[in-house]
């Protein structure tokens, strides 16, 4: 599928607000209801929509502490790193976890908790218990500076 400027606009708005209704959609991009709602479509069954979702306040939820965690692993297998990954995922304070290069970690996750309290639980009582991690350094976040969650569709040519 070749994306045109008509996908790359529908991308757009949909990441600013994914309640748009298809008339509305319809409007802003300069095309009749039906043909819209046919490119929403391809686009979901393409996967380039791969879902939509409410964004959430965390700190009004009594999530206020978020950290970045580098972990390293002791040994590069696949099983070592298929586990841990099956692990991590079933945590429900990890936001965000990444396979990294090119630091003296093996990944880095994002994870939001209520408190310190909450983060040395979590840390001891569940990330570092799980086989093959080595190592552990944590930062915390002060503020988000930038928080995004829109890719630069516009950006795209085609």
């Amino acid at each position: 599928m070749t994306i045109d400027r008509y996908d790359r606009q529908i991308l757009a708005i949909l990441q600013q607000d994914g309640r748009i209704s298809n008339q509305d959609l319809a409007d802003r991009i300069g095309l009749s209801p039906s043909p819209c709602l046919r490119r929403v479509r391809t686009l979901e069954e393409e996967g380039y929509i791969t879902g939509y979702r409410a964004l959430l306040d965390a700190k009004k939820l009594g999530l206020s502490l978020m950290a970045l965690i580098h972990i390293s692993m002791d040994r590069h297998t696949p099983e070592r790193f298929a586990n841990f990954e099956t692990k991590v995922s079933e945590l429900p304070e990890v936001m965000e976890c990444l396979l990294i290069t090119g630091q003296d970690a093996d990944y880095q996750l994002k994870v939001v908790v209520e408190d310190m309290d909450a983060y040395q639980v979590l840390l001891l009582n569940k990330i570092t218990r799980i086989e093959g991690v080595s190592g552990v350094h944590s930062s915390f976040v002060m503020r988000k500076v930038v928080d995004k969650t829109a890719l630069p569709v516009d950006m795209l040519t085609g």
